[in-house]
């Protein structure tokens, strides 16, 4: 479900309307995230590490309403939930974007993103059979511990969605760390908003 947002009384209006013609509205950051707990409890628990912080970074992004607004026609709507559409790596080297719906719950997450990585790595498409604009877009490069990131964009798709981006775990000292990118339209939300987003991600991954 989504609601119309009042634009004309909206407190953002004027950055709306300033930022939302722009070639490039997107705007994006890179930090790392100290993941020694959720690694070891997944460890411990033998649950997939990737799944883990990806449902844990979806939990972060629902719990801030601006990374619920979209853009359509103009106007802006804010979804009651958004989900995920993650790419998932394939053996043959390829990959394919998936959809994965959020659940509070775990470990309906969990069987529910392990069914449909399993239907990604065992098709040759690359476009999942579902899509809508309440999802965020991630992707996960574990190969590099980098520490800067651009995506690929089409500049005449008016796209909305929040773009974020897992890389390579390392070990610093007793710590192991993550970057993780988060790219935003800036005629939605602001680096406050992402402030917020990066603080309840690493909040989350130190709960175990």
């Amino acid at each position: 479900m989504k609601t119309k947002l009042n634009i004309n009384t909206w407190d953002r209006k004027d950055h709306f309307n300033f930022f939302k013609d722009f070639d490039e509205p997107y705007f994006g950051v890179t930090v790392d995230i100290e993941c020694t707990k959720a690694y070891k409890y997944c460890k411990k628990e033998k649950i997939s590490f990737f799944l883990y912080y990806l449902y844990m970074s979806l939990k972060s992004a629902n719990s801030i309403e601006a990374f619920k607004y979209r853009i359509s026609n103009n106007e802006v709507f804010i979804y009651d939930t958004v989900n995920a559409s993650p790419t998932i790596n394939r053996p043959n080297g390829t990959f394919g974007f998936s959809y994965i719906n959020f659940d509070e719950n775990f470990s309906h997450f969990l069987q529910k993103a392990t069914i449909e990585i399993e239907r990604v790595k065992n098709t040759t498409g690359l476009i999942p059979a579902k899509s809508n604009d309440n999802v965020i877009h991630y992707s996960s490069l574990p190969w590099i511990n980098y520490k800067s990131i651009s995506h690929a964009r089409n500049y005449s798709f008016k796209d909305s969605c929040p773009k974020i981006s897992f890389g390579k775990m390392t070990d610093l000292d007793t710590k192991k760390t993550m970057p993780v990118s988060v790219y935003v339209n800036h005629a939605l939300m602001d680096g406050l908003d992402v402030s917020k987003f990066i603080d309840e991600f690493q909040s989350l991954m130190n709960t175990h």
